[in-house]
Parts: C-alpha cells; structure tokens; sequence
C-alpha cells in the first residue's frame, strides 16, 4: 500500500494527530520521499507549505512529475523535464550539458529557488543552479511550486520554488537497470536497488551519461561565444545517490542522504571552452513526535556547486560554492483544523576560488511562522519570514492565502506574497566590477485561481500580477568611469495559465497554455529571453503490452537583449514517444524528439537538436 494512501485520509480533516502521522515522513519537506504512482488518492505535496497537503488543497499553482513521468519520458537531464510546464520557460544554450536557464512566471533566472531533499543548491558566484548536470535517473520526483514563496524559504523564491526529492527505498528490495542509446553517440547506462527490511528504508543509484553532442555555438568573434568553433561539444556524467532512513520507534525517525554528479561539458568560447564539474549534496535527517500535538523535525545538510573552467591553453579558473543549510521546523496541532508552524533556517554561503574575492562568505539567519486554518468551505494560510543577512541586513516577507471550495472538486483560491532575492557573490564582489551596496531585489504578487479535480480529470486557471523592482542591472557610473551593478530597474509581470488533463477509457491527453505580459517598467521593453506564449499538448494511448503517443511544444517569439533589438523567433515541434513491455521484468522505450527536423533557437545563435533518437531497455526484478 502506498503512503499517500496511509496518509490522505489522515488530512482530510486537515489537520490531525501528529504523534500518528509522524511515521510517514511525508510530514515535513525533508528528503523523506512523499509521492505515489497510484491514482486512487490524491498526491500528497509538500513544498508549498513545508507541510502535507492533497495538491487540490494546496492553494497553490503545483505540478508534480512523478517517477514514472520521469522513466517515460527517457529524459536526460532535468531541463528536458521542466519544458513545456506550464509559467515554465527553460533556454538551453545547445545541446546537453550546455548553460541553462529557468525563467518562471516570467521572473529572473536568479529568482527560482532550488531544493535537493530540502537542501538549498546553486552557485553562490552565478546565483543560479546548473540543472543541466542533475539526472532524472537519481530523481524520484518533483515538485513545482509557482508564485512566491519567501515568507516561506527566504532568498530566491520569487517566480517559485522547484524542490528535487532523489530516490528512496520503499517495499520488498528490488533492482533496476537500464541501458540507451541515441544519435550523437549518446549512451547512458542507469541502476537502483532498493527497499525496505524491517524498519529501515535504503536506496542506492548510478547513472553514467556520455555523448559526443552538436556545435554548440553559431557565433563569431563579435557576437554570441566570440569565437568560431565549428566542433562538437561533448559530455559526461557520472553520478550516485543513496540514502538510509530508521524508524527508531513510533515516535523518532531519522536518516542520511547523498547525491554526487561530476563529469566534463565542452562548449564555445574564446577563453576557456571545457568545464569539469561537481554538483553534490550530502545530509542528515531526523523527526520527532514531541507530544500528541508537536512534532519537530531537523535537516542538515551541504550542497557543493565546483566548476573548473580551462581550455585554449588558458589558465584554469576555478570556483567552489558551498552551502551549508540547517533547518529547525515545528508544526503544532492547535485543533483539528488548525496547525501552526515554526520554524528557523540557518544558511552559510562559502566560496573558494582562484578569482580573489572581496568577501568569500555570508551567514543568513531566517524565522518563519505559518498559520493554517479550514473553515467549513475556507481555507486560510498566514505566513510572515524575518532574514537576517550578514551582508544588507534584515528582509522581512510574508504571504496570506484565501481558499473556497465551492464542491467538494472544485476549488477556488486567492494569494498575496512578498519575495526577495539576495545579490549574488559576483553582483557584489567580483574584481573590477561588483558593487558592495547592493540592496536585496524585491516583489509583491497576487495571484487568483480556480482548480478542479475529479476521478477522469483536472484543470486549472490562474491569473497572475507581480511586481519586482531594485531589480539588479548593469549601468554607467561617471564616478568611477565603469559599469557596475546597481539597484536600477523596475519590471511589471503578469500572466494566465490554463491546464488540463483528462482520461477517457485508453486515451490520456494533457495540455496547457501560458500567456505572459512582461516588461522594464522604464523602457516598456519585453524582458529579455522569455516568451510570452507557450503551449504543449499531449495525447497516449495505452495498451495490453504498452504505451504510444506523442506531444507538441510552441513558443511565441522572445528578444535576446535589453534594447529589444534582436528578436529570436517562435518555434513549434512534435515529439513521439512509446514504451512496449517484452515480458513481467524487461521493457523497451524508444522516443523521437523533433520529428519534422525543425530549426530553432531558444539563445540567439545558440543551435538546439534537429530530429533525434533514443532507445532504451529496462529492467526491473
């Protein structure tokens, strides 16, 4: 039987004894995993409150890819998972392994906090996390959270949050393996065992990944890389995971658990064209019932973000974050629809580099309240967050949340957030260019939507305003005859999202649609690099023995700079993917990505794949 089975009864009267529902870990936004494949109860999420909750009662915009998600979509790094969500627009700069960006809502790039098991990840010098270096085959699920979420988890969470839960033993112990190959000379060879003996839960995973890949860059010595390499920019990944969790006794649970991926990316440019990587997060974690109405919960850990860049007979440059978390939650029953949260985060940033920094570390302390009520038909969420920062001082957010249903599937919702995002390492610090007096980024965003859920099929709207400003940008400073970083910009930001799922006998079909009005609040300029239309549309039928069906992803055009003066065109593609089941242990998938062999660009002279293969095997005891 599933947790979220177990558990969802549990919450139906939203808020219960915590002594009992403690033995689920689903809990607290740990790296306790919290999903289920079936269908037969609703997935239980927890990011967007750090508590669990059935995603129809979340109130909030939530998209969750689940493991088998996941293993159909034979996808190879994280940004092939997150395309195509809805308030979702990732721009890769070529092919794997190459630079990314994830922009949500319309919001910076900078301005989506990333979660690994409840560890914050990402590099301190770029303030971004490098999602092209995560495997999908390592992960369990995710969760997407969209709209701002500071008063809950600090600096970072203005567009939203992305919270990455790697795998977890459950069940009798069972291996997994799988072997595929693609076009490029790409192979990528994956195993897992795991389970459950008595009262402990482990899980071990391996993934390698290599491809020789495509020329990443159409450039020349004045634009885009400055430099014309007319090669193949190869990758490789290898990377592991484990975890071990005891239940001690009814009332204590506790565990440790890694991720490590580390391998070698090419790409163009005029200085260094090689990067050898390591993305790792290690940690500890427990929970406790303390009464019939408390439990408390504790995770430590360290995520590691390490790139050495060198090639062109330069010299190597290397740069090492590391961020060391601690996070202290108490949720309170106050009665059965009631719950209080408390909470403090302890975040250190630390950087290690052969570039001299004026500072190289920066201590933040955060304490976060939350209050949840259910009202006969109302849903109430109160939140507030104060960030104490070593380098600007203190940041105090919150968030207030107003819920409807209107039937017992149907449900309608109201929201206002403030955010913030601390400036990174290099807006700061960064030899002959970073600016000390950098103040925080902010935001306001309110958002309105209506979601419904039944047995056949879901659906969702919502409508969205938010409003940044201290955004930082690069500008001219007579005093010091140079550009450097300065709180200058304002942005006003606002969008609808649609999306639709249904199930009619062997058919299931998916889809949504985005429209987003984003632009400088000076100039009235679009923001550089997003879309304002997106669409995906997905249709499958399931068989005795498999699966077939296909998707379609569109994109309205975008601009590459500032000034609006390079526009990169909108593009539309088809992708075919099916599974078909050889016996009880052993399937076969196969996939073709952009099947009409559609040229475009999601960076200006930055080449994506043209029509491409992969073909996998799989195995499970």
């Amino acid at each position: 039987m599933s947790i979220s089975n177990i558990l969802y009864p549990l919450f139906r009267r939203k808020f219960v004894n915590h002594r009992l529902a403690v033995v689920f870990p689903c809990l607290i936004s740990l790296s306790f995993s919290c999903f289920a494949t079936e269908t037969v109860q609703p997935t239980v999420v927890v990011t967007a409150t750090r508590t669990a909750q059935s995603i129809d009662e979340s109130m909030a915009s939530v998209t969750v890819i689940d493991r088998e998600t996941i293993a159909r979509s034979q996808a190879l790094t994280v940004t092939d998972l997150l395309k195509g969500l809805a308030g979702v627009d990732v721009v890769t700069s070529g092919g794997l392994g190459q630079a990314s960006s994830i922009f949500m809502r319309g919001a910076e790039s900078d301005h989506v906090l990333v979660l690994i098991d409840g560890v914050k990840v990402g590099s301190a010098t770029l303030g971004t996390t490098a999602f092209q270096y995560l495997p999908p085959s390592q992960i369990d699920h995710i969760e997407v959270v969209r709209g701002t979420r500071s008063a809950l988890y600090g600096s970072e969470a203005i567009g939203g949050v992305i919270q990455i839960f790697t795998r977890q033993g459950s069940g009798e112990p069972h291996t997994q393996a799988s072997l595929g190959m693609g076009n490029h000379n790409t192979y990528e060879a994956t195993a897992n065992h795991g389970g459950k003996i008595d009262k402990t839960t482990y899980s071990v995973a391996v993934d390698y990944l290599q491809s020789d890949g495509f020329n990443a860059c159409n450039g020349s010595e004045s634009r885009a890389c400055y430099t014309v390499e007319p090669d193949a920019d190869g990758y490789d990944n290898t990377s592991f995971s484990a975890q071990v969790s005891h239940q001690f006794s009814r009332e204590f649970q506790a565990g440790v658990y890694t991720l490590r991926a580390e391998g070698n990316n090419q790409f163009d440019s005029m200085f260094a064209n090689e990067i050898d990587f390591t993305q790792q997060v290690v940690g500890l974690k427990a929970q406790l019932a303390v009464t019939q109405a408390w439990d408390m919960s504790l995770n430590i850990g360290q995520s590691q973000d390490e790139q050495d860049n060198f090639g062109h007979e330069t010299s190597s440059n290397n740069y090492q974050t590391k961020r060391n978390n601690a996070n202290w939650q108490n949720n309170f029953s106050i009665s059965d629809n009631q719950l209080f949260t408390l909470g403090y985060d302890y975040l250190e940033d630390k950087l290690d580099s052969t570039t001299e920094y004026a500072s190289t570390t920066r201590q933040n302390n955060g304490v976060f309240g939350q209050y949840q009520m259910q009202w006969e038909a109302f849903n109430i969420i109160i939140g507030g967050r104060y960030d104490d920062n070593e380098q600007f001082g203190g940041q105090t957010t919150g968030n207030i949340n107003l819920g409807y249903k209107i039937n017992p599937t149907l449900q309608t919702f109201i929201a206002y957030g403030t955010a913030f995002k601390a400036p990174s390492f290099n807006e700061l610090y960064y030899p002959y260019f970073g600016n000390p007096d950098l103040e925080p980024e902010e935001a306001d965003s309110v958002e309105i939507g209506l979601q419904a859920n039944e047995a056949t099929y879901h659906w969702s709207l919502n409508l969205y305003r938010n409003q940044v400003k201290q955004l930082i940008a690069t500008s001219y400073d007579a005093s010091t005859d140079s550009y450097l970083p300065n709180n200058v910009d304002k942005a006003s930001i606002q969008g609808i999202e649609a999306d639709v799922g249904t199930t009619w006998g062997a058919w299931t079909a998916t889809g949504n649609v985005t429209w987003l009005d984003h632009e400088d609040d000076a100039t009235g300029n679009w923001l550089p690099r997003r879309a304002r239309q997106s669409a995906k549309a997905a249709l499958h039928y399931q068989f005795e023995q498999g699966r077939i069906g296909g998707e379609v992803l569109a994109q309205g055009s975008r601009y590459e700079d500032t000034a609006n003066q390079r526009q990169v065109a909108g593009y539309g593609i088809l992708n075919l993917n099916s599974e078909y089941s050889l016996s009880k242990q052993w399937m076969l998938r196969a996939r073709l990505d952009n099947v009409l062999d559609r040229e475009y660009e999601l960076a200006q002279y930055y080449h994506t794949a043209g029509r491409g293969f992969f073909v996998s095997v799989h195995y499970s005891d």
